[in-house]
């Protein structure tokens, strides 16, 4: 990202206004940036959404929404310029699949997406969302049951759990089996996580980043993606691991706990951007 909240700080002006919320938006960074990647699907092209939004905002902190809470506000600016669409991303084959995918999204009910996201990954209320997307309570809860509909139209996937925990990799294929998916494999350790890949092929990939023997549920992705494609989810209580800022982030990651829609809204938005690879 090139634009950041220290940006506020030395702006012109009432410098205790700005850096009051240069503090208050900083913490929420994270994970915008992580709703970011989920909307573009691509790191690249999320974080120049995320930084045209923190631009706007350094350009104009006194227009910032602050009638709502920091983080709605954060949300707001940004879905403003994500509605806008005027933002330049790079041009290597990264970005290019995920403008393809963006194009997808818009002509394919993006509120839909943007209403399940915001409520199931994001965890912003009915309320919060409508003041997000500039929508009624009861319309956001029409565009949440429309695209619980489309998840159910969903191609369906083999799935690899990668979990070392017996009740979290239960709880998880259950889901999986719920929405219609099918699990092909459960590993708890990144040797047979690997092995069981390479093995079944799976369509989809959910990961823990801690394993049962000490091993890396991101060094098994990382094996696994050096023999193929193919989509990732990472869920994990330690989110702040992979949302570093400093290297490659994963595109879709659930923090534990977690409840059902939000499983299912990521592996829909996964399957969905792993299919933008044949667009023309």
């Amino acid at each position: 990202m090139t634009v950041h909240t220290a940006d506020l700080q030395n702006a012109s002006g009432n410098k205790g206004y700005y850096m009051s919320l240069a503090r208050e938006i900083a913490p929420h960074l994270p994970l915008l940036r992580r709703y970011a990647r989920a909307l573009t699907g691509a790191q690249e092209s999320g974080d120049a959404f995320v930084a045209a939004a923190l631009e706007a905002i350094v350009a104009s902190p006194d227009d910032f929404p602050r009638h709502l809470e920091p983080r709605t506000g954060l949300y707001l600016v940004f879905h403003r310029i994500w509605s806008s669409g005027n933002v330049e991303v790079d041009t290597d084959e990264t970005a290019r699949g995920a403008r393809k995918a963006q194009e997808r999204l818009k002509a394919l009910s993006p509120l839909t997406r943007q209403a399940l996201l915001l409520t199931t990954l994001e965890n912003f209320t009915v309320q919060e969302t409508g003041e997000i997307l500039g929508r009624a309570p009861e319309e956001v809860n029409a565009l949440i049951d429309e695209a619980l509909e489309e998840l159910d139209a969903q191609t369906k996937a083999r799935v690899l759990i990668i979990e070392d925990e017996a009740v979290i990799a239960m709880d998880l294929s259950d889901l999986i089996t719920g929405a219609g998916h099918t699990v092909c494999a459960v590993e708890d350790t990144a040797a047979k996580a690997v092995a069981a890949a390479k093995r079944e092929r799976p369509d989809l990939v959910l990961a823990d980043i801690q394993l049962a023997d000490g091993s890396s549920g991101i060094d098994a992705v990382k094996d696994i993606l050096a023999s193929f494609d193919v989509p990732v989810i990472f869920i994990t209580a330690f989110p702040d691991r992979l949302l570093t800022g400093e290297r490659p982030e994963p595109t879709f990651l659930i923090t534990k706990p977690y409840s059902p829609d939000m499983v299912r809204a990521a592996v829909s938005q996964a399957l969905f951007f792993e299919s933008t690879g044949s667009l023309n």
